[in-house]
C-alpha cells in the first residue's frame, strides 16, 4: 500500500480586481435551441517540470464542442482573447452570443471586453465565487484532468501541449459520446443538427 500525494493546486481565477464585472445572464440556464447562443469559458491549468501550463477554452453549450483553446505558460488576457478568437473563426464570427465566464481579471481586462464588444458578443459572469454557474465548463475541466491529465507526468510544456491537443481535438470532440447528445460525438451532432 502507497499513499498518494496531494495534486498541486494553482488558483486561476483572481476576483479580487477593481475592474467592471458583468451581469450573470445564464443564472445557470445551460440549455440551448441551436448553436452560438451560449458559449461558455474557463482557464485550467497543468503542471509539468517546467512549470504551469495554463490552458482556457470556449465551449458551445448546443453541441459540448470545444469550438475554441488556447495554450500558454503565462495567465494573461492574451491567452482567453486567443481562444475566444478561434471560437469564432469556428462559426464565421457570429453575433449577440452569450459568452460566459467566472469574474477573474483575464476575462474583465480590457482587451478581452473590447474583443467582445468589437465582434457584438455579449458578455456574462459568474456570481463571485460560485463555480455552479459554469458548471458545464467545470465539469468538462474534470474530465480533461481524470481522462488524459492525472498519473501523468510532462517533463515539458511541449509534451503537455500535445496532450491536451490529442485529448481535445482527436478524443473528446470527435470519439468521446455524450449522453445529453443521444451518445453521440459533439462532432457527430453539430453534422447531425446544423446545417
Amino acid at each position: 500500500m502507497r499513499a498518494k500525494a496531494a495534486r498541486k493546486f494553482k488558483a486561476t481565477t483572481n476576483s479580487h480586481h477593481h475592474l467592471p464585472v458583468a451581469e450573470n445572464l445564464l443564472q445557470q440556464n445551460f440549455s440551448t435551441e441551436h448553436p452560438n447562443q451560449k458559449w461558455v469559458s474557463d482557464i485550467t491549468y497543468i503542471a509539468t517540470d517546467e512549470g504551469w501550463l495554463y490552458l482556457a477554452m470556449v465551449m458551445d453549450l448546443y453541441s459540448h464542442s470545444i469550438i475554441g483553446w488556447s495554450m500558454s505558460a503565462c495567465m494573461t488576457a492574451t491567452l482567453v482573447c486567443d481562444a475566444l478568437t478561434m471560437a469564432m473563426f469556428k462559426w464565421h464570427f457570429p453575433k449577440q452570443v452569450i459568452v460566459h465566464s467566472d469574474r477573474g481579471s483575464q476575462y474583465c481586462s480590457r482587451e478581452y471586453q473590447q474583443l467582445l464588444k468589437h465582434h457584438a458578443l455579449i458578455c456574462s459572469m459568474s456570481a463571485k465565487g460560485n463555480c455552479y454557474d459554469n458548471a458545464a465548463m467545470e465539469s468538462w475541466n474534470h474530465s480533461l484532468k481524470v481522462e488524459a491529465i492525472h498519473g501523468e507526468r510532462f517533463k515539458t510544456r511541449a509534451i503537455a501541449k500535445s496532450q491536451v491537443f490529442d485529448y481535445i481535438e482527436v478524443y473528446y470532440n470527435r470519439k468521446r459520446l455524450h449522453s445529453t447528445l443521444g451518445y453521440q460525438t459533439p462532432e457527430q451532432f453539430e453534422l447531425a443538427h446544423v446545417s
